[in-house]
């Protein structure tokens, strides 16, 4: 059985592919805070309302140093049609192998009625700037969004 990551936990660091198939690793990003956000599928209408909010908010997130990562279970060509359709100025990376959502504890089985096809439950993970995981989101209903005031309070805790 996989462990719960919680607050105080460091980060499991992986490496994934982003839209271009360049290999993207957590460990890439260390220095600054950073939002992993999973998110069930592209295309689909709470995903795209989901990474649209932190597209709209990346301002007030660069403001707090803040460095939003996407990642989906969809393959590195729906995420980036995903990408260019909804103009996401952030890395969306590629679990295809689902090896991350299955270490983060984050599989979600039977999707949409489909017997044994899984993908991440939606999920955010605060690291701050030494991969330390400082807040955790994790929604067994894959129609409900996160709290994005709640996030942004968050990082501002962050030193």
């Amino acid at each position: 059985m996989v462990e719960e990551i919680k607050v105080g936990d460091q980060a499991p660091d992986f490496t994934l592919p982003d839209v271009d198939l360049k290999p993207r690793s957590l460990s890439e990003f260390r220095g600054k805070k950073v939002v992993l956000a999973f998110f069930v599928g592209a295309f689909t209408s709470t995903c795209t309302k989901e990474m649209c909010e932190f597209r709209d908010s990346m301002a007030r997130l660069t403001n707090l140093k803040a460095q939003v990562i996407g990642i989906s279970v969809n393959d590195p060509f729906s995420n980036r049609g995903f990408a260019e359709k909804n103009r996401l100025p952030y890395p969306i990376l590629s679990d295809y192998t689902r090896e991350v959502i299955k270490e983060y504890g984050l599989l979600f089985h039977d999707f949409a009625g489909l017997k044994g096809y899984t993908v991440a439950k939606r999920s955010i993970f605060i690291l701050d700037k030494d991969g330390v995981v400082r807040y955790v989101w994790v929604s067994d209903d894959p129609t409900v969004e996160p709290k994005y005031d709640e996030v942004e309070r968050a990082l501002e805790q962050i030193k």
